[in-house]
Formats: C-alpha cells, structure tokens, sequence
C-alpha cells in the first residue's frame, strides 16, 4: 500500500458522499478536496485523479466491487436446508446491503440521464445481475420452473429495493413498519409464491 492510498480513499469517500447529496454536477472539485482533508482549490485532488468524472468511476467501480456477495446470492446462502431460513438470511442481507449503499444508488439515480454511460455499468451490475442471480438461486433451492422463479424474484427484490428506495432516494419517511415484521412478511410471502400450488 502507497502513501498515497489512504489520501486517495478519503477522496473517493469524500466525493461518494457530496456526489449522493448534491449530484455530480453540483459538487465542485473544491468542496471534494475540502472534505477529504486537502486545502480547497490547491488541486490536490489531481495529484491521484485526472479528472473529477475520474472520481466518480472510481468510487463507482469500489462500491460495486464490494457488492460482490449480493450479487451471487447462491454462494452466499450456500445450501442450509430451510428454505425460511435462507429466505430471511437473503431479505436481511440484501437491506443491509442496500442500506450501505445510498450514495451509490442516490448517484445512479441523479447521473442516469447526464452520464449513463458510467452508471450503465453499475445499473447492469447492481440490478440486473442481482435479478439473475437471486433467479437462479430460487430456481435451484425451491425447485421451481425458471420462467416462475424470474417472476418470483421480480416481486420479492422489488419489494426489498422498494422499500429502502422510498426512504433513501426519494426521502419519503418510513411508513413505521419494523425491519423485523417486514422481513417476516417478505418470508411468508415469498414462501407461498414458491411453494407447490
């Protein structure tokens, strides 16, 4: 590890955080040097990235590399044998994930249409790689048809992503409902919807 690492992460931190509350476009490079501890328009900041856009990416291209759990469900869960429990264990994951993960979410949402084409990636990885591996996971551990456990995990990761989106990134306050009965909700419905009918 360099010196600089440390410095460069600060940045990254720094600019994640101004870009999830003011957007991309209305944080100055100034305010990112200022936050991550380097004096305010001394250009610091271009001592570790070329360009303020080069933030952005990086911090982008480090959130998703720590997402790489959520994003193969399958060996996260492993095979424990209880469907409720690997379904509980899923839901609290995935919340927790989401929770931890509002500045990028908040910056995919506000850079979508002024930069897709560096959250184009991130929309692929994060959504619809989630998707196809969650599919896959309750194709295998419930033994349902793949065309129905694409469906199933549609509703029960809308129902997870909704519920933190709403708050999040649209900042609406909670509706009051606990974590703990929404995960058990989430449980039973999800149970049901793959169960043999």
């Amino acid at each position: 590890m360099t010196s600089s690492t440390p410095t460069r992460d600060r940045i990254i931190d720094a600019a994640m955080r101004l870009f999830g509350e003011n957007g991309y476009r209305g944080t100055s490079v100034a305010q990112i040097e200022r936050a991550a501890g380097l004096t305010p328009g001394a250009g610091g900041l271009y001592h570790h990235f070329r360009t303020k856009e080069a933030v952005l990416r990086a911090g982008i291209e480090r959130n998703l590399s720590r997402l790489d759990a959520l994003r193969d469900i399958r060996r996260l869960l492993g095979n424990l044998g209880d469907l409720r429990a690997e379904l509980t264990l899923s839901a609290r994951y995935v919340l927790a994930e989401l929770d931890d993960e509002q500045e990028l979410l908040r910056i995919m949402a506000s850079e979508a249409r002024s930069r897709p084409e560096i959250v184009e990636d991130a929309v692929q990885q994060l959504v619809h790689t989630t998707y196809t591996e969650f599919t896959a996971w309750l194709r295998d551990s419930a033994g349902v048809p793949q065309e129905r456990a694409a469906a199933v995990a549609s509703v029960g990761l809308g129902a997870l992503f909704s519920s933190r989106m709403m708050s999040g990134l649209l900042r609406v306050p909670s509706v009051g409902v606990d974590d703990e009965i929404f995960v058990a909700t989430w449980v039973e419905m999800m149970y049901r919807l793959l169960s043999p009918r």
